[in-house]
């Protein structure tokens, strides 16, 4: 249990739940009793002691002293009924009444309710009246030595009755104490659980957002270039059959290229499929096939890559592939005829600076207005490396998207 009770508040999903599981098992252990079926109902429990009190009065007197017995007895062992709900008051009385046995100079077997009472405050109530609770109980024993001690015992029976007052304190303060530690402790477990399930949740938004950000890029490239391709195709089919038939075999190559992105970005590829088919994610090595793609589908564009990129991560080279495969789609999709792209990459051992540009129209509508799914991913992808993308169009015409990805994890963004 001490092990659940000092992990660390903020973890891991996995983590959390070992913690969840380790508090829980630790909470049932501090229980007490190992078998649930076996504990009794707190009624029953607190009416078991009062009843074997009374049943022990009404043994072993003589008749003229069984009333007294049991009148005493009663006032003892009674109010210790509702001793879980008001111990302080139910203290009182049970004291109260050994004093007016010690008065009748009556000894019973029930002057250990004072002792049950004095842990029932000492564990319900707070400390300042449970020392008080164990101090009247202290002098109780000394007028009880003072009055029913043998010639001799004094001292002895007053030390055992002192060590049996401390051990009832002291065991009454340790019962509050566990039952705090297992209340802290349990609400602990809940926190966590409740630290687990968010943290599930934004997993699971990450997860589909970076989903809905593939998908986007994946089918709206894949298809524009494959509407560019298919009107090539249909113009080109009478005049120039061989072009018609290089367009179409280009619009099939497209269109697995998109199911196997696809497949790959849904997780769902399988061990079994050909292994053309599992290459890795496209990166800053593949940006010469994309130019070569948009140059296919008709959007001239050059390619201008300078420093090495071997250093850069996988994950950072997938984001650049994906904002530049967003800016040459949109290009193609609301430029016209004519328009010539060029990409420029600039990786060093900080950041790496993606720059691209088309010749366009100035200022096209479609694109002004930078609200679709398109700028918003692009702007989501460069803002996970510490960048700001600027997409807007250019004072001699033409659009312009420019962003600087940090590969430190602090990078800046550029304009």
């Amino acid at each position: 249990m001490t092990e659940a009770a000092v992990g660390p508040g903020r973890a891991h999903p996995v983590r959390a739940a070992r913690y969840v599981h380790r508090i829980r098992a630790g909470a049932a252990r501090a229980g007490g009793v190992p078998f649930r079926g076996l504990r009794l109902p707190p009624v029953v429990a607190d009416s078991l002691l009062p009843a074997l009190l009374l049943v022990g009065a009404t043994t072993g007197r003589a008749s003229p002293e069984l009333p007294v017995a049991v009148a005493l007895t009663a006032a003892l062992a009674l109010p210790l009924l509702w001793r879980r709900r008001a111990p302080f008051t139910v203290f009182g009385a049970v004291a109260a009444a050994a004093f007016v046995q010690w008065l009748a100079d009556v000894q019973l077997p029930a002057d250990v309710a004072l002792l049950v009472a004095l842990h029932s405050v000492a564990a319900r109530s707070g400390r300042w009246r449970a020392l008080a609770a164990a101090a009247v109980v202290e002098a109780g024993a000394l007028l009880a030595c003072l009055r029913w001690a043998a010639d001799g015992a004094f001292l002895t029976l007053f030390a055992a009755l002192t060590a049996t007052t401390v051990a009832a304190a002291v065991l009454g303060v340790n019962a509050r104490t566990a039952r705090a530690y297992l209340a802290a402790v349990r609400e602990r477990a809940a926190r966590l659980e409740q630290q687990q399930e968010q943290q599930a949740r934004l997993a699971v938004a990450e997860e589909r957002a970076r989903i809905t950000r593939e998908m986007h890029d994946i089918v709206t490239h894949n298809l524009s270039v494959m509407v560019a391709l298919t009107d090539a195709a249909v113009h080109a089919r009478h005049r120039s059959p061989d072009r018609a038939t290089g367009a179409m075999r280009q619009i099939s190559e497209t269109g697995r290229q998109a199911l196997t992105d696809m497949r790959r970005s849904l997780g769902v590829l399988r061990s079994g499929e050909p292994e053309a088919e599992r290459h890795p994610l496209p990166g800053i090595a593949q940006l010469r096939s994309l130019a070569d793609q948009m140059c296919a589908a008709g959007l001239p564009t050059r390619l201008d890559l300078r420093g090495g990129h071997t250093h850069v991560p996988a994950t950072a080279q997938l984001t650049v592939y994906r904002l530049v495969q967003e800016a040459l789609t949109n290009t193609l999709r609301h430029t016209p005829a004519g328009t010539r792209a060029e990409v420029r990459v600039c990786c060093s051992a900080e950041a790496v600076t993606v720059d691209v540009t088309d010749s366009g129209p100035r200022a096209p509508l479609p694109r002004a207005v930078p609200s679709g799914h398109g700028i918003l991913g692009m702007r989501e992808r460069a803002a996970a490396y510490g960048g700001t993308l600027w997409a807007g169009p250019l004072p001699g015409g033409g659009w312009r998207v420019r962003t600087r990805l940090g590969l430190g994890g602090t990078g800046e963004a550029s304009a």
